[in-house]
């Protein structure tokens, strides 16, 4: 399938199908006058007609499936069995991927609402998604390898693409869609600890910013494991290592791992 050709349509404006379709447009995957979105909300729609002129919106959800290459089902879990049986009867399941990005919908439900017979991706952005930075874990149901390719490659254009199996999406998702929150709550723990020391909250952030986007570009620089470069850093008797023995003895690395199999568990 030649993607400059496709045409996806994506139900739901709100804060990830609005950042879906902001991300496509400003890509090279699809034609901006190829992305047909839909919402209850004129205002959602007025909002992403005024980001990309283009894009065709309508409040009509049958309206914008028509000849779609992909449906983007961007609404809330509770609404995906209602918006299914509204326009399931439409849809081409020969033709037509589907992909939903509500997190606590498996497969299992979605063949019951659509078809078994369909081609179905679940996939679990992050919020980063708004400025092309997301991770999505994709997972796929009866789709072939090409298939697959076209999915991860839309997906890219707006961060990096995991492919992985259903059963390991709750667990990539505490890592990245949950994880973003969490390195959110890191940011404001170091922001509040220079506060302390007498930095000002906006210098301080910027100087947390800095540092992580620093160790990002040396850990993928160097292909290193994060003990490597911590222990470039501590030296015997050092601060640094002072600083690490207390976090930890406050139950820093533990917390960390106790928050991410807790929201596994959900």
């Amino acid at each position: 399938m030649e993607t400059k050709s496709m045409k996806i349509a994506i139900i739901g404006a709100g804060n990830m199908g609005g950042a879906i379709a902001r991300g496509l447009s400003r890509g090279t995957m699809v034609e901006n006058n190829s992305i047909f979105v839909s919402d209850i909300s004129p205002k959602n729609l007025n909002v992403l007609k005024s980001f990309a002129p283009e894009i065709t919106v309508s409040t009509s959800n049958i309206e914008i499936i028509e000849n779609a290459d992909i449906i983007i089902l961007a609404v809330k879990p509770w609404l995906i069995k209602s918006v299914a049986q509204e326009i399931e009867r439409k849809i081409d399941y020969k033709k037509q991927m589907i992909v939903s990005i509500a997190a606590g919908v498996n497969f299992e439900q979605l063949a019951e609402y659509f078809n078994t017979d369909a081609t179905l991706f679940r996939i679990i952005p992050n919020t980063a998604i708004d400025v092309l930075q997301s991770v999505s874990i994709i997972a796929s149901y009866n789709a072939n390898t090409d298939q697959e390719d076209i999915i991860k490659s839309l997906f890219a254009e707006l961060g990096k693409v995991f492919l992985v199996p259903e059963s390991q999406l709750n667990a990539y998702m505490s890592l990245s869609s949950c994880g973003i929150a969490y390195a959110f709550r890191y940011i404001r723990a170091a922001m509040e600890g220079g506060v302390e020391m007498g930095i000002y909250p906006n210098v301080a952030k910027e100087v947390i910013l800095q540092t992580l986007r620093g160790a990002i570009e040396l850990l993928e620089a160097n292909e290193s494991h994060p003990e490597v470069e911590i222990d470039k850093v501590t030296t015997p008797g050092g601060i640094t290592i002072k600083g690490l023995n207390e976090m930890e003895a406050n139950g820093f690395t533990n917390a960390v791992i106790k928050g991410l199999k807790a929201s596994h568990l959900k």
